[in-house]
């Protein structure tokens, strides 16, 4: 049975692998089609996936500490209890994608899609999360860990922030439309300029 990184390895990737010799771990898989892939606790820290297809992958308590995965298409891929600390998903799509318990305190979420995704219990702190203009509409972040998030310009209409903590994070001018703040804990949060409409 092939290893975690033997199916990235083998995947069509422009170009292929560099120095895929031994493990994934700062690795380059640049363009990878990995649809539907199982590397699930794949160790993928310090990796470089740019523009990667790894739509419906299970990703399942992988490691992607400090991971470049700026454009990827991660649409409805599971990411439950994945370490994705300091990774960067600049503009990528995690459309429909399960992020429960998953750990993304200082990962760049800025320009990317989590439209529908279900963060439940994600801890998204601290302060040097970087994101501004995410879109998290629709999105489940009952219990997150949203304190000290950059949140400034996000799109949270119609999410679920039932019992979050968005203790001092900055909600300037995001849209909180239609959200359900049921218990959600606003202490210090900034909120200049956010709309919020009639549900707030």
């Amino acid at each position: 049975m092939p290893s975690n990184c033997d199916l990235l390895r083998n995947a069509r990737c422009k170009p292929r692998c560099v120095g895929c010799e031994g493990e994934c771990t700062g690795k380059r898989f640049i363009g990878c089609n990995a649809k539907g892939a199982d590397l699930t606790n794949a160790d993928l820290t310090g990796a470089t996936l740019n523009g990667a297809d790894l739509t419906g992958a299970d990703l399942t308590g992988a490691g992607l500490y400090n991971a470049v995965l700026t454009g990827v298409n991660l649409t409805d891929v599971s990411l439950t209890g994945a370490f994705l600390r300091g990774a960067d998903f600049t503009n990528a799509s995690l459309t429909g994608a399960d992020l429960t318990s998953a750990v993304l305190s200082g990962a760049s979420l800025r320009g990317a899609d989590l439209t529908g995704a279900d963060l439940t219990g994600a801890d998204l702190s601290p302060s040097e999360s970087r994101q501004a203009g995410v879109d998290l509409s629709g999105a489940n972040l009952t219990d997150a860990n949203l304190t000290h998030s950059r949140l400034t310009k996000a799109n949270l209409s119609g999410a679920n922030l039932t019992n979050a903590s968005l203790t001092n994070a900055f909600l300037m001018r995001a849209n909180l439309s239609g959200a359900d703040l049921t218990g959600a804990d606003l202490t210090g949060a900034h909120l200049k300029g956010a709309y919020y409409g009639a549900d707030f």
